[in-house]
């Protein structure tokens, strides 16, 4: 299958009018928006985009002297107060909690550079990666299956917590006294907890046998240190600890939401041009990366999934060290290709995560005051279904029954897939969807030929590799047919040449 996607790009990234709606009137045209060098003709999707570091990036401008986010990763020191086992009264706890798996999925370190190169791609408009060939998101299957998270449940509502109220909450629900409450609540200059004061508080408990305040204070330390991870990198916010006052309706909750509204905030406030810090658990950004992705990044794999025996998918990946950096990996990413996509990595997972028909759900997420759009019908093709043009993004600031949409999600499901189909290959889009998808957004980071403007031609997807070894042979060829500037008709490229249709042939 060949899908006809030729258009050519003016030395500013962009398609010229004349070449995006053939049948358009010249009136029709005129009226086009101007748009932004390098970015979308038509600016009502991405509204924001003034401020979005990918804007910055097209002219050279970074966020600072380190391109790369900071980025809270606590996956080395989690995994030293992680205990090989717990006290049977507190396991029981832990395990009906639905956090248990938290306890194993942590990177010990994160590859700053490959997550920083991913968030220039984000847009909170969307919730959703802009890619060379369209959307791509983290969904709540992807986080039922990386990190073995609930993803059905309530949601939780905002409740505020002063420093008084903090101290309170310590004194009953973590067993502290009140002078000692007190000074560590003053100490963190808010109605913060710190990680390692709840780990001492863990320990403690434990060896006095105080096991609903042990379990209480290593609860609030894991979702601290993981789904619930902040900026600051060594605190959490003591509300979280109402999530575990009652220690037997706590599993009630949709952690996995959780864990996405948490990180799309995030996501949304980094891919600001202003922003240098990521939180939220990069752990669970990395890992899709690794898992979608194959051919990006260094990758590094604790077993096959043909042979694990039902350990949530985070697991798979071990930390290695990149020696790309994320300027190097900007124009890698610029020329990713459908075929370089593994766009249903959890086909071989289904066996202890079977796909739940509420990640279909389109609606707005939320957790606390936090709420943020889930729009699946912009990245369909992880779901096995052709991708449409989709509907504008829901404004969550309008929404008023969330809870009710997400109890009641049925007919947004329907809506979602009743207007399209499955797809008979893994990255099939419908007619129209590219020449729209240029127009609204930008498929480079990077202008191609800076210093030597020219028109550079938007690459034909035809089927290709679908095997990760192969989807990589192809990329490597490509990407060195490009940097060379290499030319069909070259005689000395002219092996090259074959070899790489040879590699998107297999």
């Amino acid at each position: 299958m060949e899908l006809k996607v030729v258009r050519r790009r003016g030395a500013d990234g962009r398609i010229p009018v004349r070449t995006l709606d053939r049948g358009a009137s010249s009136s029709a045209a005129a009226a086009e928006p101007t748009g932004y060098p390098g970015g979308p003709y038509d600016t009502s999707l991405l509204v924001k985009y003034e401020h979005h570091v990918a804007r910055h990036i097209w002219f050279g401008e970074e966020r600072g002297p380190k391109k790369e986010l900071k980025v809270a990763g606590h996956g080395l020191k989690l995994n030293s107060r992680v205990p090989l086992a717990l006290p049977p009264q507190m396991e029981s706890w832990v395990s009906r909690s639905g956090l248990a798996s938290l306890q194993r999925t942590s990177l010990n370190k994160i590859d700053t550079n490959l997550v920083s190169a991913f968030v220039e791609r984000w847009h909170l408009e969307t919730s959703s990666f802009h890619m060379p060939f369209g959307e791509m998101s983290i969904t709540l299957d992807d986080v039922a299956c990386l990190l073995h998270l609930p993803i059905r449940g309530i949601f939780w509502s905002p409740q505020d917590v002063t420093e008084e109220l903090a101290v309170e909450l310590a004194v009953d629900y973590l067993g502290v006294s009140q002078s000692q409450a007190q000074s560590h609540v003053r100490s963190c200059r808010g109605s913060y907890y710190k990680l390692e004061w709840l780990y001492d508080i863990f320990v403690h408990h434990r060896a006095a046998s105080s096991w609903a305040y042990a379990t209480r204070a290593y609860l609030l330390m894991l979702v601290g240190s993981t789904i619930f991870a902040d900026k600051t990198f060594t605190l959490v916010e003591a509300r979280y600890l109402l999530l575990f006052r009652d220690l037997d309706g706590c599993s009630g909750y949709s952690w996995g939401a959780a864990a996405l509204v948490t990180l799309y905030r995030y996501l949304g406030d980094a891919s600001m041009y202003s922003c240098k810090q990521l939180g939220g658990y990069p752990t669970l950004l990395q890992c899709w990366i690794h898992e979608y992705f194959p051919t990006v990044g260094k990758r590094g794999e604790n077993w096959n999934p043909a042979g694990n025996c039902g350990l949530p998918r985070a697991m798979r990946w071990s930390y290695r060290q990149g020696v790309l950096k994320v300027d190097d990996l900007r124009p890698i990413l610029d020329e990713l290709t459908p075929t370089d996509v593994i766009w249903r990595p959890f086909e071989d997972h289904r066996a202890w995560r079977v796909f739940d028909e509420i990640c279909l759900y389109r609606g707005c997420l939320k957790w606390g005051e936090t709420v943020v759009p889930y729009l699946p019908d912009r990245c369909l093709r992880q779901f096995g279904y052709r991708q449409y043009v989709p509907s504008p993004p829901l404004d969550c600031m309008m929404a008023t029954d969330i809870d009710v949409d997400w109890i009641s999600y049925h007919q947004s499901v329907v809506d979602v897939i009743g207007s399209s189909s499955v797809a008979t290959t893994p990255f099939e889009v419908v007619d129209g969807y590219l020449e729209w998808y240029y127009r609204v957004s930008h498929p480079r980071l990077v202008p191609p030929h800076r210093d030597a403007p020219r028109e550079v031609p938007v690459p034909v997807y035809d089927a290709g590799p679908s095997d990760p070894d192969w989807a990589r042979v192809s990329t490597l060829i490509r990407r060195y047919l490009r940097q060379v500037n290499a030319e069909e008709e070259d005689p000395q490229f002219s092996d090259l040449f074959e070899a790489l249709h040879i590699s998107r042939s297999h």
